[in-house]
């Protein structure tokens, strides 16, 4: 599908407003060297970049009139192409399949079982406490994050909990003393057969795969993973034991009964919108694996 350049230079400037409003005081934060306990999460354990995010891509399948003209030219995953006599750049969907199809396959089959099977909503945020149960020195996180609650109150919160975590990400970093209280042991080839979508965690890690498909990648689809996970992770740490009224943001106490309430509530819309989001990746997954099947036949026989 041809996308005239007027169209698609007016989404790709959307796209970037949208980016500035978003990071603009992350930015200027890290200039200043100053940390920020939800932020910071989004682009230092995923590994991304705000410029990362910022580069737009239309996805696999159109092609962008005149893009050969500017710097896009220069772009990995693009080659230059025409159609009906109008020339641009399209994403080679073969080129970003070689490059990441495997880590996509691996994304895609969790993505899709994640989507499959029910939430439970049972968790209520613990896992960040049971990262900070009974710790030893090297176990300690968010050092320079006051706690809210004393240690011994929040080991009293979870060894009076049913810790049910599902995510094996967030599992790992729990403490020595506080894995053995979930529900049952977790490993990496257990995300296929426990994620699901009322998980917080499992919701934000829609962003990090759909990072992973690079140029395939629609770039609204990655702002709208990114937003939401930002929303995620501010629940998530108010969730937790921390004090964060340093960065005005009020204590959703899971440990009460209203604060389990508050968390489930959310964790519902959550469930509606991230499933959303996984519909909207499982289907760029599958145009650039289409289209790249498309592309390796068509050279194969040209080349006969």
């Amino acid at each position: 599908m041809v996308v005239p350049e007027e169209l698609w230079r007016l989404r790709e400037q959307r796209h970037h407003d949208r980016v500035d409003h978003l990071t603009t005081d992350h930015l200027e934060r890290r200039r200043r060297g100053e940390a920020h306990p939800v932020v910071d999460f989004l682009f230092t354990y995923y590994r991304t970049s705000v410029a990362t995010v910022r580069r737009w891509h239309p996805g696999a399948g159109f092609l962008l009139e005149n893009a050969h003209l500017d710097e896009r030219r220069d772009w990995r995953h693009y080659r230059r192409d025409s159609v009906a006599g109008r020339d641009g750049l399209v994403v080679d969907a073969a080129s970003v399949w070689r490059r990441c199809g495997a880590r996509i396959t691996r994304a895609r089959d969790v993505v899709a079982a994640t989507a499959a099977r029910r939430g439970a909503t049972g968790c209520f945020g613990l896992h960040e406490w049971a990262m900070l149960y009974r710790p030893v020195r090297e176990d300690l996180r968010h050092s320079r994050v006051p706690l809210r609650l004393p240690p011994e109150r929040i080991d009293e919160v979870v060894r009076g909990a049913r810790l049910q975590c599902t995510h094996f990400d967030a599992f790992r970093f729990f403490t020595e003393a506080a894995a053995p209280l979930n529900r049952e042991p977790l490993t990496r080839d257990d995300q296929l057969r426990l994620e699901q979508p009322a998980c917080l965690h499992a919701g934000m890690d829609v962003y990090a795969h759909t990072a992973a498909l690079e140029a395939g990648a629609p770039g609204e689809l990655l702002l709208d993973s990114l937003c939401a996970a930002f929303d995620a992770r501010e629940v998530d740490m108010r969730s937790s034991p921390y004090d964060l009224s340093a960065w005005d943001l009020a204590p959703i106490p899971v440990e009460t009964s209203e604060g389990r309430a508050e968390f489930v509530a959310f964790q519902k819309q959550w469930m509606e919108r991230t499933q959303g989001l996984r519909a909207r990746f499982l289907a760029a997954v599958d145009t650039v694996e289409n289209l790249s099947t498309y592309v390796d036949d068509r050279v194969t026989t040209d080349a006969r």
